[in-house]
C-alpha cells in the first residue's frame, strides 16, 4: 500500500530511497510525538475511553506506520527480512531471563 501512495505522489513527495531515509525517520519521530501529545495531555484511561480521541490516537499511530513502512522502502527492508528479524528478536526476549 505504501509502495502504491509513493508511486502516485513521486512528483509532489519525496523519492524514496537510502539518501531520504534519514528524512523519513525524523517525520515518523514528528508522528509519534504527536501520538505522545494525545496521551500525555488526556492520559491514557481517556483516550482509550474517549472514542473522539482513541481514533485521534489510531490515525497518529497509522501515520507512525505509514513512515515506517517508508523507512523500509527507502532502506529496501522487505517485510520478510523484518518478520525474521522481529521473530529472532522475541526468541531472544523470551530466553533472556
Amino acid at each position: 500500500m505504501q509502495r502504491d501512495l509513493q508511486d502516485k505522489y513521486k512528483d509532489k513527495w519525496e523519492a524514496i530511497g537510502p539518501e531520504t531515509g534519514k528524512n523519513k525517520l525524523l517525520w515518523m519521530v514528528g508522528e509519534v510525538g504527536k501520538v505522545i501529545d494525545i496521551v500525555k495531555k488526556n492520559g491514557g484511561t481517556k483516550v482509550c475511553s474517549d472514542g473522539t480521541l482513541r481514533n485521534d490516537l489510531i490515525e497518529e499511530m497509522a501515520d507512525v506506520l505509514m513512515y515506517y513502512n517508508d523507512v523500509m522502502l527507502c532502506y529496501g527492508i522487505s517485510a520478510d527480512e523484518l518478520k525474521t528479524a522481529y521473530t529472532e528478536k522475541f526468541e531472544k526476549n523470551m530466553n533472556r531471563w
